[in-house]
């Protein structure tokens, strides 16, 4: 027990990092140019449910690291580490990774009894369309197609389907009344097959219950999900902030019983010190 709390405890810090990206990128949206790199530290708190559609919610205070890299090619910002195949004015085609933190079976009284959750490693292309942008850059509109794999992360990895989650991602800086401030939309739905339903919803006959009944998941609509980031850079020092709605309602796996709330709030709050960053300034309108 003590080495399956030392890695979600490590899969945690994973996760704050991402909270850490995820607005980096966005208090940049109003510069015309950006260091190449940053990096920094600092702290994040996070309160969300075990996994989509547990009734249990987990709060987390943790160091959290800072990184932002705006290379050519390779960059790591809100979107997570992406490596850009091709690129003009309003398309982008990269591929992008994700990391989801693990869930011990123990801790959430509706998988008693059931195998660990293990974290799970998610990559795949993605298309990113701009479909519109201010003059200045400032403030964007884009429609972002990720199409990942996933797999478990572990000695002998196991394959734990696909996902697709496409989004409309709406940027925007110096809003009035929020100067300073930058301000991340994003919402779209998700979707899924049989092996990725499966993992997180099925129910083998073996660990069927009284109150939990065996369950095959099937492919398809997996709920939506919205999310709502704040952000703002001061010279040494970096603040941000999100808040994420998830919907199940019409998932098709929405009558599973181990989906014990269709519809939840994640939040997250980090603050980072930057330590250090690149004499080298590069475009950020992309």
């Amino acid at each position: 027990m003590d080495h399956t709390r030392e890695n979600t405890l490590r899969s945690f810090r994973t996760l704050s990092l991402g909270l850490a990206l995820a607005c980096a990128c966005a208090s940049a949206m109003a510069e015309k140019t950006a260091p190449l790199w940053e990096l920094g530290a600092g702290v994040a708190a996070f309160s969300f449910p075990a996994y989509r559609g547990s009734d249990e919610t987990k709060q987390f205070v943790l160091p959290v690291p800072y990184f932002v890299y705006r290379g050519k090619f390779l960059k790591a910002d809100r979107d997570g580490l992406r490596a850009r195949l091709f690129a003009s004015d309003h398309v982008n085609l990269t591929v992008s990774a994700a990391l989801s933190p693990p869930a011990t079976s123990d801790d959430i009284r509706a998988r008693a009894g059931m195998p660990d959750l293990r974290a799970s490693f998610e990559v795949g292309p993605q298309l990113d369309l701009t479909l519109w942008r201010a003059e200045d850059r400032g403030r964007s509109l884009k429609l972002l197609l990720p199409l990942r794999t996933a797999y478990t992360l572990e000695r002998s990895p196991q394959h734990i389907g696909w996902v697709f989650h496409p989004k409309l991602n709406l940027d925007a800086g110096d809003l009035p009344g929020l100067r300073g401030w930058n301000v991340g939309v994003q919402a779209g739905p998700l979707f899924g097959d049989r092996r990725q339903h499966a993992y997180y919803y099925g129910v083998d006959t073996a660990f069927a219950t009284a109150d939990r009944p065996a369950y095959a998941a099937g492919a398809g609509f997996a709920g939506m999900q919205y999310l709502l980031g704040v952000s703002r850079r001061y010279p040494s020092h970096w603040v941000g902030a999100f808040l994420r709605y998830d919907s199940l309602s019409g998932a098709s796996f929405a009558d599973s019983p181990l989906v014990r709330d269709r519809s939840y709030l994640a939040a997250g709050l980090a603050v980072t010190w930057i330590f250090g960053q690149s004499a080298t300034r590069v475009p950020t309108d992309d």
